[in-house]
Formats: structure tokens, sequence, C-alpha cells
């Protein structure tokens, strides 16, 4: 069952956030990810406007989408980004298909 990385952020430094999203492609790519929508036109229905970039990647299982979140080579780009100041990212990965609770 495919799982999705939804992620907001709000991009403090656009030139150093560029060298993040720069090396996250390859990263998300290895695992078996692929995006499906990022940047572009956004309507905040509830909550506050913190954010102003979101993302949503699929991957191919809940599994794939954790282990890159935790891979080596997707920290060192994300410590690049909170050690710079580019921009603040709040990431959930959630499983697809229509659980109950």
């Amino acid at each position: 069952m495919p799982a999705y990385w939804i992620a907001r952020s709000r991009i403090n430094d656009p030139a150093a956030y560029k060298r993040y999203t720069d090396l996250v492609p390859a990263i998300i790519a290895k695992h078996g990810g692929r995006v499906l929508a990022r940047g572009g036109r956004y309507q905040i229905m509830e909550g506050p406007e913190k954010f102003h970039r979101f993302v949503v990647i699929e991957f191919p299982t809940f599994e794939a989408g954790v282990a890159c979140f935790q891979s080596e080579e997707y920290n060192a780009a994300a410590r690049h980004r909170r050690e710079n100041g580019a921009g603040e990212v709040e990431t959930v990965v959630v499983e697809g298909g229509d659980a109950t609770v």
C-alpha cells in the first residue's frame, strides 16, 4: 500500500533552502518516491498561516517513506537546512488507504 510524505514549510532564506531542495529529489527517487505536488497554488482552509510551501510525495510503502526520511542522505540535507536557518519544515508519513479508527 502506498504512503505519502506530507510536508509544509516556511522558507526563511531562499538561496540556502534551494541548496536543500537541490539534494532531496535524488534521495526521494532512491527510495522509490515520486513528487505528486510541490509548491503551486494553495489555500489554507483551517489553522494558522505559518507555512507557505506544501509538498506531497508518494512512496511505494509506509516503510519506504520512513526509511527515506531516516536515511543518512536525507538527514544530511535536512541538517544543512536547519543549521543554516534556510527554513522550517514539518513532515508526516501517512499510509494510504481507508484505515478506520
